[in-house]
Formats: structure tokens, C-alpha cells, sequence
């Protein structure tokens, strides 16, 4: 009865243990990171729908991080704060995706906070484009190297006679 009871104890120090040094991990962890342009939410409420121009949110906002891929009709102030966690891989907070789109001479046309839920999952290709010339069959590839200078033999030597620097001078 003794024996199970200490057994008992040690086994909740080691998990008391346990849980204090993961605690600690997170101590060790560097400190958040901000990343991208963080829009003001006081200076986003001054830009006006049709009234304000590229110029106008350029000096309320900054450079974008993003413009439009085809045009220069959206532009994107993605920010967030990312932390890398001892054991884990990089992650990302607080995310804030602020677009603006334009009209074609320039003005404010609509104003969109994007949340998690606008985007969409985009799915890996894992086709490959093939090259052409790269193919190689089994004689190629057992004598391509005959013949060709810098390779081995008498031209390698020579060459790193002539030239210091290769013989690690």
C-alpha cells in the first residue's frame, strides 16, 4: 500500500515536471514578429467611396503590400504577426487582408476587410513540365562523359597546372 502511494507521487512530480519544462518552452520562444502593413482602422474610415484616388490612399495608407496581378485596379494591405513556437512550425496571427479596389481613372471604388472565410484552399499540382533535351538512355549515360574536357584526365591536369588558384594556392 506504501509502495503504490509513492508510486503515485512520483508519477505526479514527473508530471508536474513535464508540464513545467513545456511551459517553459514557451518562455524560450522569440517574440512575435509583425509582418506586412498594418492598416489604421481610424485612417481606413477616411477613405471615401468615389472620392478618394490612388494618390489620396497612398498617403493615408502607405505603399500596399500587393497590387492586382493583371491591373492596377486592387490593391492588398495584408498584414499579420507571426511567432515561431519552439517545437512547431511558423505561425501566423492576428492576420488582416485590407483590399481596395479602383475604378479606371483612379478613384476609390469599393473598400473590403477579407476574412479567413473569403479565401479558398488551393490545391498542389503535382505534375511535372517536362524539358526537352534532358532525357537520357542507358549508353548516355554510361559514356557521356568520355571525351569531354575538365572531366578527368589529361586536360584536368593540365588545366590545374596552368592555373594556381585550382591547385588551392
Amino acid at each position: 500500500m506504501a509502495e503504490e502511494l509513492r508510486a503515485k507521487r512520483r508519477l505526479s512530480a514527473l508530471v508536474m515536471l513535464a508540464a513545467l519544462a513545456l511551459g517553459a518552452c514557451e518562455r524560450l520562444a522569440p517574440p512575435p514578429v509583425p509582418r506586412g502593413n498594418r492598416v489604421d482602422p481610424e485612417r481606413l474610415s477616411q477613405v471615401t467611396k468615389g472620392v478618394q484616388t490612388r494618390g489620396d490612399v497612398l498617403a493615408l495608407l502607405g505603399p500596399p503590400t500587393a497590387r492586382g496581378t493583371f491591373d492596377e485596379e486592387n490593391w492588398f494591405y495584408i498584414s499579420g504577426i507571426t511567432q515561431v513556437m519552439p517545437g512547431r512550425y511558423l505561425e501566423l496571427r492576428d492576420r488582416v487582408v485590407v483590399a481596395i479596389s479602383f475604378d479606371r481613372r483612379g478613384v476609390v471604388q469599393d473598400i473590403r476587410e477579407l476574412k479567413p472565410e473569403d479565401g479558398r484552399d488551393v490545391g498542389m499540382v503535382s505534375r511535372e513540365t517536362p524539358v526537352p533535351g534532358t532525357e537520357r538512355n542507358i549508353l548516355q549515360a554510361l559514356f557521356g562523359n568520355i571525351g569531354r574536357p575538365g572531366l578527368g584526365g589529361a586536360d584536368a591536369a593540365s588545366s590545374t597546372m596552368n592555373n594556381p588558384a585550382r591547385m588551392g594556392r
